[in-house]
């Protein structure tokens, strides 16, 4: 089992920015790739980035690309999603997610999932 936590969430205006973090326990960390997502208001969640295991290959959606980046450091068992230029369009909550498949866009890869952190950007 691998239990994810994620934090760093909140409100900020139009242009800023945001790190979230997303805390492992439970099992060996390095060994799984990490996903982010998100759910806006009343649409599907999607996906936003990923990194495999080894941090050697990350994936991001068109719509972040640029501006999101994904990291992680296994010693700390922590992925992170750095987020610059939010615009309003990027308010949902926005979960990690952890699997064993390296790094994935198909949230169906991923086993163990975080909580969410809500992320609200006021223009």
């Amino acid at each position: 089992q691998v239990q994810l936590v994620e934090s760093g969430g909140g409100e900020v205006q139009a242009g800023g920015s945001l790190r979230l973090s997303c805390a492992a326990s439970g099992r060996t960390f390095s060994r799984y790739g990490m996903g982010w997502f998100r759910r806006a208001p009343g649409k599907e969640r999607e996906f936003v980035a990923a990194m495999s295991w080894t941090g050697t290959t990350t994936y991001s959606s068109d719509s972040v690309k640029g501006r999101f980046t994904i990291s992680r450091d296994n010693r700390k068992s922590t992925s992170y999603l750095q987020m610059n230029s939010l615009n309003p369009e990027d308010t949902a909550v926005y979960f990690c997610a952890a699997g064993s498949i390296g790094s994935s866009r198909n949230e169906h890869d991923y086993g163990y999932w975080g909580q969410g952190t809500q992320v609200t950007v006021s223009s």
